[in-house]
């Protein structure tokens, strides 16, 4: 993963500071922890690899949007307001779930959600699948997350669900995920640079490779379905961030 500050602010005019949402620093020490996190602002993320330059900054300025670099790889996301449910979970080296190979850790993550998920669907939940193979690349996915599906990332009839990021240390591994509770990717795309035909044209594409959780009827689920679904509640810590 690329070596920059965790949570770096982006050279954006009108960004202001995110405290600590994306510092990786607190997790090197740590148990097994997940960290449960609302926005009450508006937050564009890029991934490590992304040059700042995706970004319209003037866009991004006049909507008042932080924009911010993550230490794990992947794509842009747009976080909100009450739009997404939004949690980190950190495996410590030592531990039975850490893995030396980046799929599996990421699939850890990605049953633990299917299967929170599955809990809500019922009959649904065979609907729901883990990827568990390389990244599968989309139209439009170096620029925004939701556009292709990575490993471990839960997709339902081939639509993602929920997206993650990794990031990894000696320490352990750390694997943010995100479920919209509405996926429309127009708000997102607004803030990159693009040209207007473009942007019009990627909004189209994007609106068919993901899906929000209303769209699947359970626009109410949220952290505490996540928590009752860990392996071994017991033994983690849960911080409400």
């Amino acid at each position: 993963m690329g070596a920059v500050p965790g949570g770096s602010l982006l050279s954006v005019p009108g960004a202001r500071e995110i405290s600590g949402a994306f510092d990786v620093e607190p997790f090197r020490s740590a148990g097994r922890r997940v960290v449960l996190r609302d926005v009450d602002e508006v937050v564009l993320v890029i991934g490590s690899a992304q040059p700042s330059s995706v970004v319209d900054a003037d866009r991004a300025s006049r909507c008042g949007a932080s924009v911010v670099r993550r230490r794990s790889g992947g794509a842009a996301v747009l976080l909100l307001p009450g739009a997404q449910v939004w949690a980190d979970l950190w495996v410590p080296r030592d531990d039975p779930l850490w893995s030396v190979e980046p799929r599996a850790s990421a699939a850890v993550a990605g049953e633990w959600w299917a299967r929170a998920l599955g809990a809500a669907f019922r009959r649904e939940a065979g609907d729901l699948s883990v990827h568990r193979g390389a990244s599968i690349p989309a139209p439009g996915s170096d620029m925004v997350c939701f556009a292709g599906v990575g490993p471990g990332e839960v997709v339902r009839e081939g639509r993602k669900v929920v997206g993650l990021a990794q990031w990894r240390s000696r320490e352990g591994v750390l694997v943010h995920g995100c479920a919209y509770r509405r996926w429309d990717p127009e708000p997102l795309v607004d803030l990159l640079d693009l040209p207007s035909t473009t942007r019009h044209a990627l909004v189209g594409t994007l609106r068919a490779a993901a899906l929000g959780l209303g769209d699947m009827g359970v626009a109410s689920w949220g952290h505490d379905q996540l928590v009752a679904a860990l392996p071994e509640p017991a033994s983690w810590e849960v911080v409400q961030a």
